[in-house]
């Protein structure tokens, strides 16, 4: 039988007296389009960076293809792992082929020339992302959503089988955030890779499809098929509030709309 691309069992993160994840188990097979929910506090970005390693768990175990996440060199998790950052953080004083040129590290190392394979994963990766406009221009002369590009095109040179991603969406108006979900999709589906996504947005886990686990609490609340977060009071259990299911007139799929929102 074979052992889940990520395996999660029991996790438990605390910082200081805070417990902010306590005993979260999921399992994520290769190609899946895996969702994040829940409500703000909840944990979402701390499970993520534990999955990823960049944040050092306090009990349980993550497994990556069968192996201790911890068993793991650094370069071994990034050719298995690409971690995309909230589009809110500062820009770094590169330009944006540097930039992307850098997700070649984990292959060569840092101080080694890019050879033309390594050229080409790079030009690939600007090309799907479409910021090859964007190559020779510094990175804080960039806007959110542009800028939100070039961090998945590097994470896409790196060529990495899981791509771990902390709110894609966050800050981006509504023609980016289509466009990032877009590139999001066809990834998955086009190219096989495995994305971790922690999202605010309910309805954009829905499009995106796939499953879905919530976090309230820090706890698993929810683990399942998207479309069965719409089923009975799933989303009230979550968020608190109580929510409408609506039929999009436009995309055809089922939406939320919490109480209170105007459809």
């Amino acid at each position: 039988m074979t052992d889940p691309l990520i395996e999660v069992s029991e996790l438990s993160y605390r910082a200081g007296e805070r417990e902010i994840l306590s005993g979260v188990s999921f399992k994520v097979e290769r190609g899946d389009f895996l969702s994040i929910i829940g409500p703000n506090g909840a944990g979402k970005t701390t499970l993520l960076k534990c999955v990823g390693g960049i944040l050092k768990r306090t009990k349980g175990s993550v497994r990556i293809s069968g192996r201790p996440a911890e068993s793991l060199s650094h370069k071994e998790m990034a050719l298995r792992c690409a971690y995309v950052p909230q589009s809110g953080l500062t820009a770094f004083p590169f330009t944006v082929g540097e930039f992307v040129r850098m997700g070649r590290y984990a292959h060569t190392g840092p101080f080694s020339a890019l050879s033309s394979g390594d050229l080409t994963a790079v030009r690939r990766a600007m090309q799907m992302t479409e910021i090859e406009e964007f190559e020779d221009r510094n990175l804080n002369t960039l806007s959110g959503g542009e800028r939100q590009r070039v961090w998945i095109a590097a994470a896409v040179a790196q060529e990495s089988e899981i791509l771990l991603l902390d709110e894609p969406s966050t800050f981006l108006d509504p023609k980016h955030q289509i466009y990032i979900m877009e590139i999001l999709k066809a990834l998955n589906s086009k190219y096989g890779v495995t994305i971790l996504s922690v999202t605010h947005d309910v309805n954009g886990a829905l499009v995106a499809g796939g499953r879905a686990i919530a976090l309230r609490d820090g706890k698993v609340a929810f683990s399942g098929a998207v479309q069965e977060l719409l089923a009975g009071k799933v989303l009230e259990g979550i968020y608190g509030v109580p929510f409408h299911v609506l039929e999009h007139p436009h995309i055809g799929k089922r939406v939320a709309a919490h109480a209170g929102t105007e459809a």
